[in-house]
């Protein structure tokens, strides 16, 4: 096994798979999420209508993947390896409060790990709790 590998496999044995709280990931959603995306994720924020790109809705994202929910794309979207222009590149906007805190492992639908930390596993247990 390569020494990267050794490391990642230590890494991720070290992180609780189990590590995600959709309650504060809903307290994180209104405080960070919700001018844009709107208090029901729809993305009829108050902020919405003054945007170029009109915000997602986030409560869809699900059943817009065919039934599964996109937790890679969702934490690369929400950490910042995903920039969206939209946001002024990485987003959110908050993307300093998102890049602390414990490092956590988040389980993709293929059962892979994808690292990130707490705030971003704890708002992604959210945003999947809310799908329609």
């Amino acid at each position: 096994m390569t020494r990267f590998a050794l490391t990642f496999a230590a890494l991720v044995a070290a992180s609780p798979l189990a590590a995600q709280d959709p309650e504060l990931g809903e307290s994180l959603y209104r405080t960070h999420c919700a001018a844009c995306h709107g208090t029901d994720a729809q993305g009829n924020g108050p902020m919405a209508p003054i945007l170029t790109v009109q915000p997602t809705d986030l409560t869809a994202l699900t059943s817009a993947n065919d039934g599964t929910f996109p937790t890679t794309e969702a934490v690369k979207r929400i950490d910042g390896r995903d920039p969206l222009v939209a946001h002024g590149s990485p987003m959110p906007v908050y993307g300093d409060f998102f890049e602390g805190g414990p490092m956590v492992a988040v389980k993709a639908p293929s059962g892979q790990p994808i690292m990130t930390t707490e705030p971003v596993a704890n708002l992604v247990a959210f945003l999947r709790s809310i799908q329609d």
